[in-house]
Order: structure tokens, then sequence, then C-alpha cells
């Protein structure tokens, strides 16, 4: 059985630092994470994204973590198409990935901002959301397959915002594609009422890894502001619904990483030690099952496809200083 992770995405959510959560004394920077460490063992950083992260901030993180924590790095906005402000771009460079000599600087930027947790084994993954906009075909392949290249030694984890490749018609096309290149495959929690929905499947693609975000259930998932978007509160039975496939994906992967992503207010910390409880409660009496009648069973894996390729292009949300 994998290890299975429990945390949030993001620690330094405005919601979250304004709501008392973090005690006093624990309010500063180099306070707010450890006090996050010593509750929860990953967390998603989340403003790597919005700006490349530094090496200095990423050998701070790594210093003030006790060890195993890790960080799952969302990458930079340039490197998964999405729109990116030219304030952003390193050395005045324009938000342009169709410019070899841009894209190359910021692939270079990035990677040397995660090193220091790389080298200081803390880097959990580096997640490449894709936008909605990123679709099935052979575009999109072709970009996954430089991802690939560019990102060969890191733990990669991507998750699809455009439904259609988890639809019957891509499912095992999307299990094959990622199981090539070694990135796992991101399982996602929202709502199943709209059409950009994201069903709740869970392949495994990678034997070292399995992500799973908790988006919360918002019918504003696809219109509202950030705060609709993402306001929500899990309730316990809800959450105990995802267990049997939390349980079947630990028995497949060497660690399972429970991310919640409904940052606001102090929804998703609680989600999350609430997850932790019921983790620890079911797999206590799954322990049980299986030394007493041998009834524990796992999910068969996902059928792999002939190699195929089929993938083209730019994800947004809450800006926070980690530092």
């Amino acid at each position: 059985m994998g290890e299975i992770r429990v945390g949030t995405c993001s620690w330094t959510d405005r919601a979250l630092t304004g709501s008392g959560w973090y005690p006093p004394g624990r309010r500063d920077a180099e306070g707010r994470l450890r006090h996050y460490a010593g509750r929860f063992p990953v967390v998603e950083v989340d403003s790597s994204y919005y700006a490349l992260p530094s090496p200095r901030t990423s050998l701070l993180w790594a210093e003030r973590t006790p060890p195993g924590f890790v960080f799952d790095v969302k990458a930079f906005s340039l490197l998964t198409g999405h729109p990116t402000r030219g304030s952003t771009m390193p050395g005045g460079l324009p938000a342009d990935p169709g410019d070899a000599k841009v894209l190359n600087a910021v692939w270079r930027r990035f990677a040397e901002g995660i090193e220091p947790l790389r080298a200081a084994g803390r880097l959990g993954s580096v997640l490449f959301q894709f936008p909605p906009w990123f679709r099935p075909g052979q575009r999109a392949g072709a970009f996954l397959r430089e991802c690939a290249a560019r990102t060969a030694g890191w733990p990669v984890a991507v998750e699809f915002r455009h439904p259609g490749w988890w639809r019957s018609e891509w499912a095992d096309v999307t299990c094959a594609l990622l199981a090539r290149y070694g990135m796992a495959a991101v399982a996602v929690d929202m709502t199943q009422t709209l059409p950009v929905s994201i069903p709740p499947v869970a392949p495994v693609t990678s034997p070292r890894l399995s992500v799973v975000r908790f988006h919360g259930r918002s019918a504003a998932w696809g219109s509202g502001s950030k705060e609709d978007r993402f306001r929500y509160e899990y309730g316990e039975d809800e959450l105990a619904e995802w267990l049997p496939r939390l349980h079947s994906l630990a028995g497949r992967v060497e660690q399972l990483h429970v991310l919640f992503n409904n940052c606001c207010g102090t929804a998703a910390v609680r989600a999350a030690e609430t997850m932790q409880r019921l983790l620890s409660h079911s797999g206590a009496d799954q322990t049980l099952a299986r030394d007493g009648a041998n009834t524990a069973a796992s999910a068969p894996a996902a059928a792999m496809p002939a190699e195929t390729h089929s993938a083209g292009p730019q994800p947004s949300r809450k800006a926070s200083r980690e530092a």
C-alpha cells in the first residue's frame, strides 16, 4: 500500500491567512509554513503559476519544513499555454510562447527555481494543469511530448480541464499517452452538472504517483468569480464517497497526494483534516478485514491501448505570496 498524503492547494491564500487558522506568532511567512507543515505532509504551490519561483524561496521552503514534507509545484502559466502577464516575465521578455528563445528562457528559469526542492528530495510533483481549450488532438500530443522531453527526471502530474480527455472514446488513449511519458493522471472532484465538468475518473498512469484534487462542487465553476467557484464546504459523506477509490489508488502507486482546492476561508484545511481522519479510520478497518477475512480488493488497472499520439496549448486563480 502506497503512502497517502493529504494537504491543500496553497497555504497562503488570503482568505486562509485572514481566517484565524494561523495562531498568533505564526502569521509571518516562516510561521505560516511551519504551522501548516506540522499538520499536513504535502502542499501545492499555487504561486508558481502566477510568477516564476526563485531558487532562494524554494530553499527557504525546504529549510522551514520537516524531513519528508513535499511540495507539488504548479507549472508557470506560460508553460501550460495560459495567458501570462508581461509583468511576470523575466528580464522584460515578451509573454510569447511562440518565441523559442522566450520559451527556452522561461523553462530554464522555472527549472532553476524548483531545483533546491528537487535536490533536497522535497519535490512531490510538478503539476501541469492544462486549460479548457487544451483538447485531445495531434497538437496537444506534440505539446505533451515536448513537456515530457523538458521535464525528464521530474515527477510530473497532469490535470486536463477539457472533459474530452476522459470521455469514453478518448480515455484509454489518454491513459496510454500519459503512461508513455511517465506522467501521473490527476483525478478531480467537482460538480457534475456542467458541460465542462470533468468526470471523477481515477486512472493510474505512473507507478510512482497519483494525485486527486478536490475543487469543490460549486455550480458557479464555469461562470462565477474566483470566490464563487471555490466557495464550497465538503460534507463528511461527500468525502467518504472517495475512500474506496483512494485506497484503490494507494494500492497501485508509491504515493498518493490528495489535495483540496476549495480555498475559501478555512474550507480547504478543514476538509483536509476530515479526510485525514476518514482515511485513518478506514485504513484501520481495511487492515482488520484483510487480516481477518481477506476481503480487501483493488480496482483493475486502466486499459492501455496501442501507442497513439493525439494531443494543443494554455489555468488561473488565486495569486498569493508563499515566500
